[in-house]
C-alpha cells in the first residue's frame, strides 16, 4: 500500500500540462491520479489513527467476542454486539450489587479508556478495588447513572461513600477531612455532551494517590487521597450491576495502559 501511495503522490507531482485555445489557457491534470492520491493519503491517516493507542502503550483487555478473562454471576453478563453487557430483568431481579471482575491482574498506576452505554439504572467502574467474594467488590468507583444525577462522581463502594462530587477537585487529608481546591469542569457542558442511551467515553487515570476521571473530554473529578488507612494503591477492576429496576449497561473498546 505504501508503494501504491508513493506512485499516486508522484503522479500528482508530475508537471502540469497546458493547452492553449485562443487566448485561454486551460490547465489539464489527471483527475484519477488526484483521487487516487487523496484516497491513499486518507487510508494512511486511518492506519496511523488506528495504531496510535497501541503506540502509546495501550492494550485491549476485552476481546470483543466473549468474557475470557472476566468473571461474574451467571446469567447476568454476556457479550452482545461486541460489547460486555450486564442485564437485569423484572422477572429475575438482583437483591444486591454484583460485579463482573477482570481476572487477568490488578491495577496500580494506570490509564483506562473505554466506551459505555447505559439504559436505566446505575452502574460504575470499580478500580483499585477489593474482591470480597461472591462477585461483591468494594473500593473506588467511577459512577455511571442513567439519570445523570451521579454520573462522573467518585464513590467508594462499601467504604467512605462519595469522595468527590461532579466537577470537584478535592484533597482528602490524612485524617479524612476533605478540602475542595477548585472546579474541574463546567457541569452544564458535561451534561450537554452526554449521549442518552448511547455510547460515551470514560477515561480513568490513577497515579500514586492522584485520581482523575474524564467523560467525553470533561474532567469530572480530580482527587488526591492522602488518607493512607483508607486509600488503595492497587486492586482489581470490575463493572457494576446495581440493585434496583431492570437495567442494561454495556462496555466496549476497553483499553489499559500501565504507568511507571
Amino acid at each position: 500500500m505504501l508503494g501504491s501511495g508513493a506512485g499516486s503522490i508522484s503522479a500528482i507531482q508530475q508537471p502540469i500540462e497546458f493547452q492553449t485555445i485562443g487566448n485561454e489557457t486551460m490547465k489539464r491534470t489527471t483527475l484519477s491520479a488526484v483521487l487516487s492520491g487523496m484516497l491513499t493519503w486518507a487510508l494512511c491517516l486511518s492506519l496511523v489513527a488506528g495504531t496510535s493507542q497501541a503506540q502509546e502503550g495501550f492494550k485491549p483487555i476485552f476481546n470483543g467476542e466473549n468474557l475470557e478473562g472476566w468473571e461474574g454471576a451467571e446469567g447476568l453478563w454476556s457479550v452482545e454486539d461486541g460489547a460486555i453487557t450486564g442485564r437485569t430483568t423484572a422477572e429475575k431481579p438482583i437483591t444486591s450489587n454484583t460485579f463482573l471482575i477482570w481476572r487477568a491482574g490488578e491495577l496500580k498506576n494506570f490509564e483506562l479508556r473505554l466506551k459505555f452505554r447505559i439504559v436505566a439504572g446505575n452502574s460504575g467502574i470499580q478500580y483499585r478495588s477489593t474482591d470480597m467474594g461472591d462477585h461483591v467488590v468494594g473500593g473506588y468507583q467511577a459512577d455511571i447513572d442513567a439519570t445523570n444525577r451521579f454520573m462522573g462522581i467518585l464513590y467508594e463502594e462499601r467504604g467512605r461513600g462519595i469522595l468527590a462530587n461532579r466537577g470537584q477537585k478535592v484533597l482528602i487529608h490524612a485524617d479524612g477531612t476533605k478540602e475542595e481546591l477548585g472546579q474541574t469542569c463546567d457541569e452544564q457542558e458535561l451534561l450537554a455532551s452526554l449521549k442518552n442511551e448511547d455510547w460515551n467515553e470514560y477515561v480513568i487515570t490513577a497515579n500514586g494517590n492522584h485520581l482523575t476521571q474524564t467523560i467525553n473530554g470533561h474532567v469530572t473529578i480530580d482527587i488526591t487521597d492522602e488518607q493512607s488507612d483508607k486509600s488503595k494503591e492497587s486492586g482489581i477492576l470490575a463493572f457494576q450491576l446495581h440493585v434496583g429496576p431492570p437495567m442494561i449497561v454495556q462496555f466496549k473498546d476497553v483499553m489499559l495502559k500501565e504507568l511507571d
